[in-house]
């Protein structure tokens, strides 16, 4: 490979949430983290440079994108998903949790109902709660270790609750699944019929194993273009998420004013410099770092398999599709043992020293799992489950 993935950097003492903040997150100092959703490689060198030369420079006043950056998304989102975007369509974020916010806010009244499918990234629910909605829940159902959607609850659910706006995650995070495209449009048609608008967050798009396509779902027909918010990130893809770039798509104008008052409201408009820099750089030159980083991934997922396989009675790996994240199911260990979630958390943290995603922050369908992000060099992949191995056999 041209990309050292292997190389081990000290990320201490560099403001890293991942790192550097176990102490005011109630954690012991001494754990290996393998937690949050960024990756401990080096952003690929032409984004590394391109920022370099704009720190070179030395002005950062107020900046904005020009017709370069557009078209750069474009040459992306055509060339991995085949889906033909257009200028006006985009509103340019700091994050896609912001965008959701934003969205929640626009086109949703204090009370009303905001679908949502757990075990899913926990800010969804957050982000609901805290902006006065209702939290709607469309459970994901567990059946021989692969999750699938109930659509009838789901449909159930718009009507019992009278929804009016489905956040999708789409890879899904944490469970892995990248929804077929026949789920996709099962979904998006109930969604029609009880005019519910979507936010999709297809920020893990990029991230799919074993030949498996992601779908926008935007894309899939003309009427759900114009009922769909999409959000997207370099973030994950290229782990730029504390350069605070994202890229939202809005095809139905009267959304995207209603979206962008919503933003105004809140005092926001350009995106700094960095970030602007920084994504046009990824999108133009890093594909090839791209491509040689899901092999790499392929293979840590591979490990992982025959590990879990091998070595962790009682634990089953729930096979992912997409995202660098792994969901391990503990519940037949935790039976065996007579061990409750906040006890196998505890000895995971104290015994294995390892600091991972608890599966109850997902929200319903979390307990007995556990989120482990792969995105690391191999070695300490290889630590942290050794420390994980140790830990449960320590029982």
């Amino acid at each position: 490979m041209k990309y050292n993935f292997d190389e081990i950097i000290d990320r201490s003492n560099t403001d890293s949430l991942k790192y550097d903040f176990a102490e005011k997150r109630g954690m012991p100092e001494d754990l290996l983290p393998m937690w949050v959703a960024d990756m401990d490689y080096r952003a690929p060198e032409p984004v590394i440079e391109a920022l370099q030369s704009t720190v070179s420079h030395g002005i950062f006043g107020y900046s904005e994108s020009r017709d370069d950056y557009y078209r750069v998304l474009e040459k992306w989102f055509l060339s991995q998903f085949n889906w033909q975007i257009k200028p006006k369509w985009l509103v340019k974020t700091p994050g896609v949790v912001f965008a959701i916010s934003q969205a929640i806010r626009a086109f949703t009244k204090e009370g009303e109902g905001v679908l949502i499918q757990e075990p899913v990234y926990y800010p969804f629910r957050q982000t609901i709660a805290i902006n006065k909605r209702k939290v709607v829940v469309n459970q994901l159902v567990y059946n021989h270790g692969k999750y699938e959607i109930d659509f009838e609850d789901f449909e159930a659910c718009i009507q019992r609750e009278q929804v009016k706006l489905f956040i999708l995650c789409s890879p899904h995070n944490p469970v892995g699944r990248v929804w077929t495209k026949e789920e996709l449009i099962r979904m998006g048609d109930i969604c029609l019929k009880h005019d519910v608008l979507i936010i999709a967050d297809e920020i893990h798009s990029d991230f799919t194993f074993n030949g498996i396509t992601h779908h926008v779902f935007a894309d899939l027909k003309p009427a759900y273009l114009e009922h769909t918010i999409t959000c997207t990130a370099p973030s994950k893809t290229f782990n730029l998420a504390g350069l605070q770039i994202s890229n939202i798509f809005i095809a139905n104008q009267d959304y995207k004013k209603r979206f962008k008052k919503e933003m105004e409201k809140g005092g926001y408009s350009q995106l700094n410099i960095m970030g602007i820099v920084a994504c046009r750089a990824a999108y133009n030159h890093g594909q090839e770092w791209l491509s040689q980083l899901k092999v790499y991934l392929n293979a840590n997922l591979e490990y992982v398999r025959s590990f879990v396989n091998t070595e962790l009675e009682g634990v089953k790996l729930v096979e992912p599709e997409g995202t660098y994240l792994i969901w391990l199911d503990f519940s037949e260990y935790l039976q065996k043992q007579g061990l409750t979630d906040q006890q196998l958390s505890q000895l995971i943290v104290h015994e294995g020293k390892l600091w991972l995603d608890d599966g109850n922050i997902f929200g319903q369908g979390g307990h007995g799992f556990q989120r482990i992000n792969m995105a690391c060099p191999r070695s300490i992949l290889e630590k942290g489950m050794e420390q994980l191995s140790d830990a449960l056999k320590s029982k």
